[in-house]
């Protein structure tokens, strides 16, 4: 791959880089933009087939975390970590705790311009680790002076933005009897289907950890598909909240659902995906709109958080989707091209 190329292509920025043999530590984190602000972005843990593959997600993520923010009004540009699971990740043995002070270092090395939070694969333990070494982390766990896990916050925004394309685009009330498909029941994914049952919603699921699905099977009514047919299950909308890339242009093609409306980030794998949609008359709600509750969140703890005006701005994600609806249907173009042509217009304003 060629970084310069990509960088450039994504509007970068930066690209940070740190190896630590001690405690195997070896990260990247994406600054995309920190004109409205510091960048703040999640850090993932993860196994890549190739470096080349971790840098391709961290920099999609990391505009992406750009885009959210400046679609919120929040005011921070974006960045996005990723550590690549070192060898051991799991056993009993490994020293998780030196792992993640090391990339404390390495964020501290930045000098603010990034502020990390929990993501795929970490956790507020993991924060409060990093905690630890720099002031440069959001969403430890409140006995640590954190917020705690955004989570929650992700899903409620996630849920308001499903009620503005129930309404705005499926043409219905209220949430009773709609069908949604949720793949992924991890942290996001459980909160939102708790959101969407609490209001009637019938909910298909499919996780590949049987432990989710029997967890979300107890407490909720839930029909459970094989996790290779939950992006094909005839129903109103389609949420995927796994990792990022899920609708293929391969998958457009198949998608059974009126909308796709889900938490996940980069959930178009290539901009072809979003067109086949389109063609077809499916609706999808970006990604960095619609999940920008937990964003929301932990830019709150760094203002000094407030828990009531946060929940009124998580809640405002619905008025963030009907206002892209709108305007979808004035200029005739895709959501996620006009979303992007936003995010590029409120950056530039700075």
């Amino acid at each position: 791959m060629e970084i310069f190329e990509t960088l450039t292509a994504l509007e970068y920025g930066e690209l940070h880089f740190a190896h630590d043999a001690g405690s195997g530590l070896r990260a990247i984190i994406a600054l995309h933009s920190t004109k409205l602000g510091p960048a703040i972005g999640g850090c993932r843990i993860r196994a890549y087939e190739n470096d080349g593959e971790a840098i391709d997600d961290v920099t999609r993520l990391g505009r992406g975390m750009s885009y959210k923010a400046a679609h919120a009004g929040l005011p921070h540009g974006g960045g996005k970590s990723v550590i690549l699971a070192p060898p051991g990740l799991a056993s009993p043995g490994f020293d998780r705790k030196k792992l993640f002070e090391a990339f404390g270092r390495f964020i501290d090395g930045l000098g603010g311009r990034y502020l990390t939070a929990e993501d795929s694969g970490t956790s507020p333990s993991d924060m409060n680790v990093i905690r630890g070494v720099t002031k440069h982390v959001l969403g430890a766990s409140p006995e640590h002076g954190g917020s705690g896990d955004p989570s929650p916050f992700t899903a409620l925004g996630c849920r308001r933005g499903i009620e503005a394309v129930n309404e705005h685009v499926l043409g219905r009330k209220g949430l009773d009897g709609l069908h949604v498909a949720i793949q992924g029941v991890g942290h996001v994914g459980y909160y939102l289907a708790k959101e969407l049952a609490a209001l009637g919603a019938t909910l298909t699921i499919a996780d590949v950890n049987p432990a989710r699905i029997e967890l979300v099977t107890r407490e909720l009514k839930a029909k459970v598909v094989p996790i290779e047919s939950i992006l094909e299950v005839e129903c109103d909308i389609l949420a995927p909240c796994a990792l990022g890339g899920a609708i293929t242009e391969a998958c457009a093609r198949r998608v059974s659902a009126k909308a796709v409306a889900g938490a996940a980030n980069n959930q178009l794998r290539t901009p072809g995906s979003g067109e086949i949609l389109a063609e077809r008359g499916i609706f999808y709600a970006p990604d960095y709109i619609i999940n920008g509750g937990g964003l929301i969140h932990v830019a709150a703890e760094y203002a000094g958080y407030q828990r009531e005006p946060t929940l009124a701005r998580v809640n405002k994600v619905y008025d963030s989707i009907r206002d892209l609806i709108v305007r979808v249907r004035q200029e005739k173009v895709r959501p996620e091209i006009v979303a992007d042509q936003m995010a590029r217009e409120i950056i530039a304003r700075g």
